[in-house]
């Protein structure tokens, strides 16, 4: 089964967000509490979004943490995934693809034309469960990011 997250929800999702940054060899970056994670899903002004997939015993199995874009070239929204997990214990049992088409449902309901992610190039059955529900990689763009330092460096520019 899949369903929106509630706030009880918020501690076992941010013990998998540890899980995934582990798996990923990046759990050294993660600086996220439960309180931001409750703040951001919950708080006065919610910018994000999760699904979380609930086994039959009541467990949950993993999560989808996403958020809304805009394509100027489309003129409406899109949906981005952040992350998405399952459990290795759970895996094979449909809650990955099950957490995508509930994101793929809520872009076709809400007119939205695009659901898009990223994925490591190191995570090759990753890739490869992606490319198994029809996404393609864009072959001709990189992600870019600025943090820390940099993102520092360059909010201060012409000040």
């Amino acid at each position: 089964m899949i369903r929106t997250a509630q706030p009880a929800d918020v501690p076992e999702v941010h013990r998998m967000i540890l899980a995934l940054a582990e798996h990923q060899g990046y759990r050294h970056e993660v600086r996220a509490t439960e309180e931001h994670l409750r703040e951001a899903l919950f708080g006065d002004t919610p910018a994000v979004h999760a699904f979380v997939a609930v086994d039959e015993d009541g467990a949950l199995a993993g999560f989808a943490l996403w958020f809304l874009t805009y394509s100027t070239w489309r003129g409406v929204h899109g949906i981005y995934l952040e992350d998405l997990y399952v459990d290795p214990a759970r895996r094979g049992g449909g809650h990955g693809k099950a957490l995508i088409a509930a994101l793929a449902r809520t872009c076709t309901e809400r007119g939205y034309q695009r659901l898009e992610w990223s994925v490591l190039d190191k995570l090759v059955p990753t890739i490869a469960f992606y490319r198994s529900l029809g996404a393609r990689p864009l072959e001709d763009s990189k992600v870019f990011r600025l943090t820390d330092t940099e993102l520092e460096k360059l909010a201060a520019y012409g000040e």
